[in-house]
């Protein structure tokens, strides 16, 4: 069953690696730490979701618009805006480097997809050799209840988007 509107959000911790100014030069991983659901409580935050770093969609169709919106939501109100996916907190960071996130959107890890499974938001991709992942989606969370639920049905991004996101604040 998908998560609701209405419904608090299940409590988890991400891994993530913080975004310092020594990750610049591409030579330093960083070091991954956590990060509790815990402490959005009180908060506002747009949390979306996507099968892949670095995947065609997810890397040219997803992130980006976020990025380029990141004014727009704060402007709105929004405290943190986080993309999570499957992939392991190295990874996540190293995309997140590559797309100039900084300390602007968090690069989460689900590892397992274990949290979008406790929403029942997480997408089986074995047949392609992916295995279990994130689906494709957004929240608007607010003191930790949902206040949107956008998934995505097919490949695009349309209801998950930062256009979408947006109009709903």
């Amino acid at each position: 069953m998908v998560i609701q509107v209405g419904e608090m959000i299940p409590e988890t911790t991400f891994s993530y690696v913080a975004w310092t100014p020594e990750l610049e030069d591409q030579s330093a991983c960083g070091v991954p730490t956590k990060l509790s659901t815990s402490e959005w409580k009180g908060k506002k935050v747009v949390l979306f979701s996507v099968p892949g770093a670095f995947t065609p969609t997810c890397h040219v169709n997803h992130l980006p618009p976020y990025l380029q919106k990141y004014n727009e939501f704060k402007a709105k109100g929004v405290d943190v805006v986080a993309v999570v996916a499957a992939n392991d907190p190295f990874v996540m960071s190293g995309w997140g480097r590559v797309e100039g996130l900084k300390d602007k959107i968090l690069a989460l890890s689900d590892t397992n997809a274990s949290w979008s499974a406790s929403l029942g938001l997480q997408k089986d991709l074995s047949g392609i050799g992916f295995g279990i992942r994130t689906g494709r989606y957004a929240l608007i969370i607010d003191n930790l209840v949902v206040k949107y639920v956008g998934v995505e049905e097919g490949g695009d991004v349309t209801v998950s988007g930062a256009d979408a996101v947006l109009a709903k604040l």
